[in-house]
Protein backbone atom coordinates (compact mmCIF):
# COMPACT_ATOMS: atom_id res chain seq x y z
CA UNK A 1 0.00 0.00 0.00
CA UNK A 2 1.30 3.31 -0.88
CA UNK A 3 1.15 6.77 0.88
CA UNK A 4 0.07 7.82 -2.53
CA UNK A 5 -3.20 5.90 -2.91
CA UNK A 6 -4.15 6.32 0.61
CA UNK A 7 -3.79 10.34 -0.58
CA UNK A 8 -5.92 9.46 -3.27
CA UNK A 9 -8.53 7.75 -1.58
CA UNK A 10 -9.79 11.46 -0.02
CA UNK A 11 -10.25 12.69 -3.23
CA UNK A 12 -8.37 16.13 -3.07
CA UNK A 13 -9.93 16.81 -6.42
CA UNK A 14 -13.64 17.08 -4.67
CA UNK A 15 -11.82 19.36 -2.14
CA UNK A 16 -12.92 22.39 -4.64
CA UNK A 17 -16.48 21.69 -3.50
CA UNK A 18 -15.75 23.54 -0.15
CA UNK A 19 -14.84 26.60 -1.93
CA UNK A 20 -18.36 27.44 -1.24
CA UNK A 21 -17.42 28.25 3.00
CA UNK A 22 -15.67 31.23 1.17
CA UNK A 23 -19.05 32.48 -0.43
CA UNK A 24 -20.63 34.33 2.61
CA UNK A 25 -16.74 36.41 3.08
CA UNK A 26 -16.50 37.26 -0.58
CA UNK A 27 -20.04 38.40 -0.95
CA UNK A 28 -20.01 40.11 2.32
CA UNK A 29 -17.08 42.20 1.06
CA UNK A 30 -14.75 40.91 3.97
CA UNK A 31 -12.12 39.39 1.47
CA UNK A 32 -9.10 41.30 2.63
CA UNK A 33 -10.75 41.06 6.01
CA UNK A 34 -7.66 39.11 7.47
CA UNK A 35 -8.73 37.64 11.18
CA UNK A 36 -12.31 36.64 8.82
CA UNK A 37 -10.36 35.42 6.06
CA UNK A 38 -8.04 32.70 8.25
CA UNK A 39 -11.28 31.61 10.16
CA UNK A 40 -12.82 30.86 6.89
CA UNK A 41 -10.03 29.16 6.10
CA UNK A 42 -10.15 26.88 9.19
CA UNK A 43 -13.69 26.34 7.53
CA UNK A 44 -12.16 25.38 4.55
CA UNK A 45 -10.02 22.74 6.10
CA UNK A 46 -12.76 21.19 8.76
CA UNK A 47 -14.74 20.50 5.45
CA UNK A 48 -11.82 19.19 3.42
CA UNK A 49 -10.93 17.19 6.17
CA UNK A 50 -14.69 15.60 6.85
CA UNK A 51 -15.86 15.22 3.24
CA UNK A 52 -12.93 12.84 2.82
CA UNK A 53 -13.99 10.75 5.68
CA UNK A 54 -17.52 10.63 4.05
CA UNK A 55 -16.01 9.64 0.82
CA UNK A 56 -14.34 6.29 2.80
CA UNK A 57 -17.23 5.75 3.59
CA UNK A 58 -18.48 5.73 1.02
CA UNK A 59 -16.16 3.32 -0.52
CA UNK A 60 -15.88 1.58 2.11
CA UNK A 61 -20.02 0.63 1.73
CA UNK A 62 -19.93 0.23 -2.39
CA UNK A 63 -16.43 -1.45 -2.68
CA UNK A 64 -18.31 -4.44 -4.26
CA UNK A 65 -20.39 -1.89 -6.61
CA UNK A 66 -17.35 0.19 -7.37
CA UNK A 67 -15.10 -3.21 -8.47
CA UNK A 68 -17.72 -3.58 -11.55
CA UNK A 69 -17.69 -0.07 -12.46
CA UNK A 70 -16.17 1.09 -15.69
CA UNK A 71 -14.52 4.58 -13.74
CA UNK A 72 -14.96 3.46 -10.42
CA UNK A 73 -13.39 0.48 -10.29
CA UNK A 74 -9.64 2.39 -10.44
CA UNK A 75 -10.54 3.98 -6.80
CA UNK A 76 -7.77 2.98 -4.71
CA UNK A 77 -9.91 0.71 -2.22
CA UNK A 78 -11.90 -0.97 -4.64
CA UNK A 79 -8.74 -1.24 -7.04
CA UNK A 80 -6.97 -3.27 -4.28
CA UNK A 81 -4.29 -0.55 -3.46
CA UNK A 82 -4.98 0.89 0.06
CA UNK A 83 -7.01 -2.32 2.47
CA UNK A 84 -10.08 -1.81 4.41
CA UNK A 85 -8.32 -1.68 7.45
CA UNK A 86 -6.69 1.18 6.52
CA UNK A 87 -9.74 2.79 5.30
CA UNK A 88 -11.40 2.75 7.76
CA UNK A 89 -8.42 3.94 10.28
CA UNK A 90 -8.07 6.80 8.04
CA UNK A 91 -11.54 7.61 8.07
CA UNK A 92 -11.63 7.97 11.83
CA UNK A 93 -8.80 10.24 11.99
CA UNK A 94 -10.17 12.56 8.83
CA UNK A 95 -13.21 12.69 10.81
CA UNK A 96 -11.98 13.81 14.62
CA UNK A 97 -9.76 15.96 12.81
CA UNK A 98 -12.35 17.93 10.95
CA UNK A 99 -14.58 18.36 13.52
CA UNK A 100 -11.31 18.95 16.48
CA UNK A 101 -10.37 21.57 13.62
CA UNK A 102 -14.30 23.03 12.88
CA UNK A 103 -14.47 23.19 17.20
CA UNK A 104 -11.61 25.90 17.08
CA UNK A 105 -14.07 27.90 14.50
CA UNK A 106 -17.35 28.60 16.59
CA UNK A 107 -20.07 26.37 18.56
CA UNK A 108 -22.77 26.92 15.45
CA UNK A 109 -20.18 25.91 12.63
CA UNK A 110 -19.46 22.85 14.70
CA UNK A 111 -23.02 21.38 14.86
CA UNK A 112 -23.42 22.04 11.10
CA UNK A 113 -20.15 20.78 10.42
CA UNK A 114 -21.44 17.62 12.43
CA UNK A 115 -24.67 18.00 10.84
CA UNK A 116 -23.41 17.66 7.19
CA UNK A 117 -21.65 14.71 7.97
CA UNK A 118 -24.61 12.79 9.59
CA UNK A 119 -26.33 14.08 6.28
CA UNK A 120 -23.67 12.13 4.02
CA UNK A 121 -23.33 9.62 6.41
CA UNK A 122 -27.46 8.77 5.68
CA UNK A 123 -27.40 9.53 2.36
CA UNK A 124 -24.61 6.74 1.58
CA UNK A 125 -26.92 4.33 3.59
CA UNK A 126 -30.49 5.14 2.57
CA UNK A 127 -31.22 8.26 1.05
CA UNK A 128 -29.65 8.03 -1.96
CA UNK A 129 -31.84 5.41 -3.15
CA UNK A 130 -35.05 7.76 -2.84
CA UNK A 131 -35.64 8.94 -6.45
CA UNK A 132 -35.52 12.88 -6.39
CA UNK A 133 -34.76 13.54 -2.90
CA UNK A 134 -31.04 12.23 -3.76
CA UNK A 135 -30.24 14.64 -5.89
CA UNK A 136 -31.51 17.16 -3.19
CA UNK A 137 -29.47 15.96 -0.37
CA UNK A 138 -26.38 16.21 -3.01
CA UNK A 139 -27.69 19.80 -3.63
CA UNK A 140 -28.12 20.30 0.00
CA UNK A 141 -24.59 19.30 0.78
CA UNK A 142 -23.27 22.98 -1.26
CA UNK A 143 -26.30 24.75 0.84
CA UNK A 144 -25.28 23.85 3.71
CA UNK A 145 -21.19 24.65 3.38
CA UNK A 146 -22.76 28.15 2.37
CA UNK A 147 -24.46 28.72 5.35
CA UNK A 148 -21.57 26.91 7.53
CA UNK A 149 -19.22 29.74 5.91
CA UNK A 150 -21.77 32.19 6.96
CA UNK A 151 -21.58 30.61 10.42
CA UNK A 152 -17.93 30.44 10.72
CA UNK A 153 -17.24 34.61 10.31
CA UNK A 154 -20.83 35.26 11.73
CA UNK A 155 -22.32 36.99 9.02
CA UNK A 156 -25.99 36.68 7.83
CA UNK A 157 -25.90 34.66 4.44
CA UNK A 158 -28.43 36.36 1.66
CA UNK A 159 -31.09 34.82 0.87
CA UNK A 160 -30.38 35.05 -2.78
CA UNK A 161 -27.29 33.46 -1.98
CA UNK A 162 -28.91 30.47 -0.78
CA UNK A 163 -31.12 30.60 -4.09
CA UNK A 164 -29.01 31.18 -6.12
CA UNK A 165 -26.64 28.24 -4.56
CA UNK A 166 -29.57 25.58 -4.28
CA UNK A 167 -30.26 25.36 -8.11
CA UNK A 168 -26.62 25.95 -9.35
CA UNK A 169 -25.98 22.56 -7.45
CA UNK A 170 -29.04 20.90 -8.36
CA UNK A 171 -27.87 21.91 -12.00
CA UNK A 172 -24.93 19.84 -11.11
CA UNK A 173 -26.53 16.59 -9.49
CA UNK A 174 -29.12 16.61 -12.29
CA UNK A 175 -26.29 16.87 -14.86
CA UNK A 176 -24.08 14.06 -12.94
CA UNK A 177 -26.90 11.80 -12.57
CA UNK A 178 -27.49 12.06 -16.68
CA UNK A 179 -23.66 11.36 -17.31
CA UNK A 180 -24.10 8.05 -14.88
CA UNK A 181 -26.96 6.94 -16.67
CA UNK A 182 -25.90 7.58 -20.43
CA UNK A 183 -22.04 6.00 -19.34
CA UNK A 184 -24.10 2.79 -18.13
CA UNK A 185 -26.70 2.79 -19.97
CA UNK A 186 -28.68 -0.87 -19.80
CA UNK A 187 -26.23 -1.80 -16.45
CA UNK A 188 -26.91 1.31 -15.41
CA UNK A 189 -29.32 0.09 -12.16
CA UNK A 190 -26.17 -2.44 -11.55
CA UNK A 191 -24.31 0.18 -9.84
CA UNK A 192 -27.04 2.47 -8.93
CA UNK A 193 -30.28 1.45 -8.27
CA UNK A 194 -31.65 4.60 -8.12
CA UNK A 195 -30.75 5.16 -12.03
CA UNK A 196 -34.19 2.77 -12.93
CA UNK A 197 -36.29 5.46 -11.73
CA UNK A 198 -34.57 8.23 -13.93
CA UNK A 199 -34.47 8.47 -17.78
CA UNK A 200 -32.91 10.61 -19.59
CA UNK A 201 -35.88 12.46 -20.85
CA UNK A 202 -36.84 12.74 -17.29
CA UNK A 203 -33.34 14.31 -15.88
CA UNK A 204 -33.70 16.51 -19.26
CA UNK A 205 -36.46 18.09 -18.47
CA UNK A 206 -35.91 18.64 -14.68
CA UNK A 207 -32.56 19.92 -16.05
CA UNK A 208 -34.49 22.44 -18.37
CA UNK A 209 -36.77 23.54 -15.28
CA UNK A 210 -33.41 24.40 -12.72
CA UNK A 211 -31.48 25.72 -15.82
CA UNK A 212 -34.21 28.43 -16.44
CA UNK A 213 -34.38 28.92 -13.05
CA UNK A 214 -31.05 29.34 -12.16
CA UNK A 215 -29.93 31.71 -14.46
CA UNK A 216 -33.64 33.72 -13.99
CA UNK A 217 -32.69 33.82 -10.17
CA UNK A 218 -29.14 35.16 -10.84
CA UNK A 219 -30.79 37.94 -12.92
CA UNK A 220 -32.96 38.90 -10.05
CA UNK A 221 -30.25 39.04 -7.76
CA UNK A 222 -27.87 41.22 -9.78
CA UNK A 223 -30.99 43.97 -10.23
CA UNK A 224 -32.86 42.99 -6.49
CA UNK A 225 -33.10 46.51 -4.31
CA UNK A 226 -31.10 44.26 -1.46
CA UNK A 227 -28.28 44.01 -3.72
CA UNK A 228 -28.13 47.54 -4.66
CA UNK A 229 -28.25 48.69 -1.39
CA UNK A 230 -25.80 46.53 -0.30
CA UNK A 231 -23.01 46.63 -3.10
CA UNK A 232 -23.90 50.44 -4.51
CA UNK A 233 -24.66 49.50 -7.80
CA UNK A 234 -27.10 48.38 -10.85
CA UNK A 235 -23.99 47.54 -12.70
CA UNK A 236 -24.15 43.83 -11.88
CA UNK A 237 -26.62 43.00 -14.21
CA UNK A 238 -23.40 43.05 -16.79
CA UNK A 239 -22.43 40.01 -15.07
CA UNK A 240 -24.92 38.48 -16.32
CA UNK A 241 -23.67 36.88 -20.20
CA UNK A 242 -20.83 35.34 -17.88
CA UNK A 243 -23.56 33.02 -16.33
CA UNK A 244 -25.67 32.01 -19.05
CA UNK A 245 -22.40 30.98 -20.86
CA UNK A 246 -21.37 29.11 -18.34
CA UNK A 247 -24.29 27.51 -18.21
CA UNK A 248 -24.77 26.65 -21.87
CA UNK A 249 -20.70 25.66 -21.82
CA UNK A 250 -22.06 22.90 -19.28
CA UNK A 251 -25.14 22.10 -20.96
CA UNK A 252 -22.96 21.67 -24.15
CA UNK A 253 -20.57 19.04 -22.34
CA UNK A 254 -22.78 17.28 -20.45
CA UNK A 255 -24.81 16.34 -24.11
CA UNK A 256 -22.28 17.12 -26.81
CA UNK A 257 -19.26 15.54 -24.97
CA UNK A 258 -21.01 13.08 -22.76
CA UNK A 259 -19.04 14.62 -19.66
CA UNK A 260 -20.76 15.66 -16.14
CA UNK A 261 -19.50 12.74 -14.03
CA UNK A 262 -17.23 15.03 -12.16
CA UNK A 263 -18.64 18.64 -12.24
CA UNK A 264 -15.31 19.66 -10.26
CA UNK A 265 -12.98 18.40 -12.45
CA UNK A 266 -14.84 19.36 -15.61
CA UNK A 267 -14.25 22.94 -14.27
CA UNK A 268 -10.84 22.66 -13.83
CA UNK A 269 -10.22 20.95 -17.05
CA UNK A 270 -12.19 22.85 -19.47
CA UNK A 271 -10.58 25.65 -20.51
CA UNK A 272 -13.68 27.98 -21.97
CA UNK A 273 -15.02 27.29 -18.39
CA UNK A 274 -12.50 28.17 -16.78
CA UNK A 275 -11.69 31.29 -18.82
CA UNK A 276 -15.40 32.01 -18.30
CA UNK A 277 -15.13 31.62 -14.79
CA UNK A 278 -12.50 33.93 -14.05
CA UNK A 279 -13.99 36.47 -16.37
CA UNK A 280 -16.82 36.82 -14.34
CA UNK A 281 -14.39 36.98 -10.85
CA UNK A 282 -12.80 39.76 -12.98
CA UNK A 283 -15.84 41.76 -14.28
CA UNK A 284 -17.31 41.48 -10.74
CA UNK A 285 -14.59 42.96 -9.01
CA UNK A 286 -13.92 45.92 -11.35
CA UNK A 287 -17.69 46.28 -11.08
CA UNK A 288 -17.60 46.69 -7.25
CA UNK A 289 -14.28 48.23 -7.20
CA UNK A 290 -15.55 51.49 -9.81
CA UNK A 291 -19.16 51.76 -8.20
Amino acid sequence: MSVLALFQSLRPQQWIKNLFVFAPLLFSENLANKPLLLTAVRAFVAFCLVSSAQYLFNDLRDVREDRAHPVKRRRPLASGRITVSAAVLTLAGMGLAGLLVAATVNGPFLIITAGYFVLQILYTLWLKHIVILDVFIIAAGFLIRVVAGGLAIRVEVSSWLLICTILLSLFLALGKRRYELTLLQDTAADHRPILREYSPYLLDQMISVVTASTFVAYCLYTISTETVQKFGTKNLLFTVPFVLYGIFRYLYLIHQKKEGGTPEALIIRDRPLLIDIFLWVVAAALILKLK
